[in-house]
């Protein structure tokens, strides 16, 4: 019975997306990074990102980051400043206290701007932090 059911809610999971110094290209880039701010371990942690405006598009990229222990942080992927004009999402899915827990987060087009970057915890860097 659909009442039977329990629909587990992932708190303290985010995506938040990086400004950072890049010494190879001695440049500046974005990057997203997945924060498990958990007191527990994430296992077999899958990440999928796309980014979309209308007809405009995206790949569909998967990223399996596998376990991210409690309190610590795994860069996802680079972001393109062409990507920054569409919308980003980034579906989460994980296995915690032996459920499975998924999540979704996104940053609307445009909303990634330097001018908005506050300190991200864990990570300690500048960056944009998904909205919950």
């Amino acid at each position: 019975m659909k009442k039977d059911i329990e629909i587990p809610v992932a708190k303290d999971v985010h995506v938040a997306i990086i400004r950072e110094w890049n010494e190879e290209f001695l440049s500046k880039e974005w990057n997203a990074y997945l924060i498990n701010n958990r007191t527990d371990t994430i296992e077999m942690t899958i990440v999928v990102s796309k980014g979309f405006d209308g007809d405009k598009k995206t790949s569909t990229m998967r990223h399996g980051i596998g376990i991210l222990e409690p309190k610590s942080f795994k860069k996802i992927e680079f972001i393109q400043e062409e990507v920054l004009a569409l919308n980003n999402e980034f579906f989460v899915t994980f296995f915690a206290e032996n459920k499975l827990f998924e999540k979704r987060f996104l940053f609307p087009k445009h909303a990634i701007k330097e001018s908005d970057l506050i300190n991200i915890p864990i990570v300690d860097k500048e960056g944009i932090l998904s909205k919950d």
